[in-house]
């Protein structure tokens, strides 16, 4: 066998086990706490007569709850059991004494739930239902009011309506176990007279009760009045007696207030200046405490000034007279020490020019001598220039010496000059300079014994 058929196989299982499940449920038969559900057919039942005798019976029964019903054997159907109320009224009755009267009355029937009364309830009422509970209830009803009516008088039935309310449910319940009900209450509402008789009936009671009353009532307003009076005069005498006494009492009270008054008055006064005595007296001393307290106020208050004042100066002294001394200092210290640096730098420089001027001096010293050589041996070269010819080419070679003084410097990078006799660096500079330049005329005529002077001014006195 394959894997299809039995899968197959497997799913018809599967629904018959669903179809029967459904079946079963559904023929699974559910009433309420207040049905009976009756079952017809199936196998055989037995109930208990009253008797003792047991009877079979072609069906069963169930009050709430639920049971399964077989669809093929048997079949269900519901009765309800819950309380069916009747209210009537009899048409006019002939009583004992033969007064006609009508009664209006109320019950409570329901279905006897013993497997008897439901056997008969079942019997008589399973087509009907309530309606016809209803109707056979009232039918019995009627019946037994008017049995009732018919063996009590009227005065019997207004004074004991317990009486007649046991006699009917007495013959009902008879009549209820046959047909499988119960009768649960019943009240006589009213009883109606359309001939007046119990209005008749009445009248002498109530002319008694009546005049019973009125007489009991003057018996009872004439002891009020004397009762009243007698208290009334009780009364003023107990008045007027208490008005009495408190009158003594009062101006005894009056006279005791009026000592007690002077007495207090007395003790009042003297309280009053023993009072102002000591009030005065307390007041000074609150005075000399006051001034003794704004006295170490203002002390303290004094002491605390020249605390603050102390502290104020210190604080000065701290933060603006010191730090500005320090800083005087401290700037006379940085000026002193500049002043130092720039006397002992321009001193330096000083002394370190003055030695380059003297080396330059040297070597233009040197530089002319090595020049006024130079011209000694052309001269000599030259023996037969003229006086002319000799100052003009001197002349001539003048700008290659100034150019050989002033060369040293141009290769001079920085000069620091010093103000120290009023006068300028510069003008130094360019003085000694002019110094060199001025003793240049005398290094010639040194050397070469040719007066430059001389010539220039002998050759300028020719132009003019």
């Amino acid at each position: 066998m394959d894997i299809v058929s039995i899968s197959v196989i497997a799913g018809i299982i599967i629904i018959i086990i669903v179809l029967i499940v459904f079946l079963v449920r559904q023929q699974y038969r559910k009433v309420g706490p207040n049905e009976i559900l009756i079952i017809s057919g199936g196998k055989k039942n037995y109930i208990t007569l009253p008797d003792g005798t047991e009877k079979e019976i072609g069906f069963r029964f169930r009050i709430g709850g639920g049971t399964f019903v077989n669809p093929l054997t048997e079949s269900s159907e519901k009765l309800k059991v819950e309380v069916v109320p009747i209210h009537m009224k009899s048409p006019e009755l002939i009583t004992k004494n033969g007064i006609p009267v009508s009664a209006e009355y109320s019950a409570q029937v329901s279905i006897d739930t013993s497997e008897y009364g439901i056997y008969m309830a079942t019997t008589h009422f399973l087509s009907t239902g309530s309606d016809g509970i209803q109707e056979v209830s009232k039918t019995v009803l009627e019946g037994r009011v008017r049995e009732s009516i018919g063996t009590m008088t009227v005065e019997e039935i207004f004074t004991n309506r317990k009486q007649f309310s046991e006699k009917v449910q007495k013959g009902v319940a008879e009549e209820f176990v046959g047909l499988g009900l119960v009768m649960k209450s019943f009240a006589l509402q009213d009883v109606i007279d359309s001939q007046g008789y119990i209005v008749a009936l009445s009248k002498p009671q109530i002319a008694t009760a009546k005049y019973e009353a009125a007489v009991d009532q003057a018996e009872k307003d004439k002891e009020i009045a004397i009762k009243t009076a007698q208290a009334k005069k009780d009364g003023e005498i107990a008045r007027l007696a208490a008005e009495a006494e408190i009158a003594g009492k009062s101006w005894q009270n009056e006279a005791k207030k009026a000592e007690s008054q002077v007495d207090v008055n007395k003790k009042k006064a003297h309280s009053d200046m023993a009072y102002e005595l000591e009030r005065f007296k307390i007041q000074q001393n609150l005075t000399k405490e006051e001034y003794a307290v704004k006295k170490l106020q203002l002390s303290e208050s004094t002491k605390l000034e020249e605390m603050n004042i102390d502290k104020k100066q210190k604080e000065l002294e701290a933060n603006v007279l010191k730090p500005a001394e320090a800083r005087k200092q401290q700037v006379m210290s940085e000026a002193d020490a500049e002043q130092y640096r720039i006397i002992a730098e321009s001193k330096g420089k000083m002394q370190a020019k003055k030695a380059e001027d003297e080396a330059e001096a040297e070597k233009i010293k040197k530089i002319g001598e090595a020049v006024a050589n130079s011209i000694a041996l052309k001269a000599q070269a030259h023996e037969k220039f003229n006086e002319a010819a000799l100052y003009e080419l001197i002349l001539e070679k003048m700008p290659e010496i100034v150019k050989a003084v002033s060369e040293p410097l141009s290769k001079i990078d920085k000069i620091v000059m010093i103000e120290n006799d009023g006068k300028l660096g510069t003008s130094k500079i360019t003085g000694q300079v002019a110094e060199v330049l001025a003793q240049m005329p005398e290094v010639v005529e040194s050397l070469t014994g040719v007066d430059l002077k001389k010539f220039l001014k002998n050759k300028l006195n020719k132009e003019e």
